[in-house]
């Protein structure tokens, strides 16, 4: 337990010694974020996610083979626009690789503005289509990007990995396995992000709920922008 509670608040709060710098704890905030735009996509765009690419292609599945209340329409939007986003990315991943921090800056600031255009949009009566599409061009940047900042088991989109290896590297496993406590704050961050994306929609809060995500985004940006710096902190991570 005590090893536990001490990864976690090196998570939360790292040394400097750290070689991933300030990163851990600004990819839970956008970890929270996800949780938050993926309540907005599936609870009031029509059951379909702009994060979770996974579960979207089991709904276009789904929606192909008939199922009601799911659209293959939105979902193939939602994919067209996430990979839209993914590769601009990369693209920005290539050309800033040497200065990981202002990677982050740049992109969450790009992504802040798709989310607070997308809140306005909402407030405005907009499309949901129109929604979908901002939202899963901000979630391909995140994701890319995450990618390319390698920072272990902090993804900030899917679960499924860092939950396999929560209980695979478990001690009842027989093993024991590093950043337990930061598998379950990425778990918790992204729970969090649901909860209180969910109850907002739920209530009738979706443009709200958007302007909470992209307030989150918002602090990323300029956090990474004044502590980064071009030292350690934010060197590329070993090969």
């Amino acid at each position: 337990m005590r090893a536990l509670l001490t990864d976690a608040l090196r998570t939360l709060v790292p040394p400097r010694t750290d070689r991933h710098g300030p990163l851990p704890p600004l990819m839970l905030l956008l970890t929270v974020a996800t949780g938050v735009v993926d309540a907005v996509s599936y609870l009031g765009l029509g059951h379909v996610f702009v994060a979770n690419m996974t579960g979207n292609v089991v709904f276009l599945g789904f929606a192909l083979a008939g199922a009601a209340g799911l659209s293959a329409t939105a979902s193939l939007v939602s994919l067209a626009s996430f990979l839209t986003g993914a590769l601009a990315g990369g693209r920005l991943g290539n050309s800033m690789a040497t200065h990981r921090g202002r990677l982050l800056a740049v992109v969450s600031g790009v992504q802040t503005f798709l989310t607070a255009v997308a809140a306005a949009t909402a407030a405005a009566g907009g499309a949901p289509y129109a929604l979908i599409v901002l939202l899963g061009l901000g979630m391909g940047l995140q994701n890319s990007v995450a990618r390319r900042l390698g920072v272990p088991d902090l993804t900030t989109t899917v679960l499924t990995l860092t939950l396999t290896a929560l209980a695979a590297d478990s001690a009842p496993a027989g093993a024991a396995g590093p950043r337990q406590g930061r598998r379950i704050l990425s778990a918790l961050a992204m729970l969090l992000g649901g909860v209180a994306g969910g109850v907002l929609v739920l209530h009738g809060r979706l443009t709200l709920a958007l302007g909470l995500a992209a307030l989150l985004l918002l602090v990323t940006s300029v956090t990474a922008h004044r502590v980064s710096a071009p030292d350690a902190h934010w060197a590329p991570p070993a090969a």
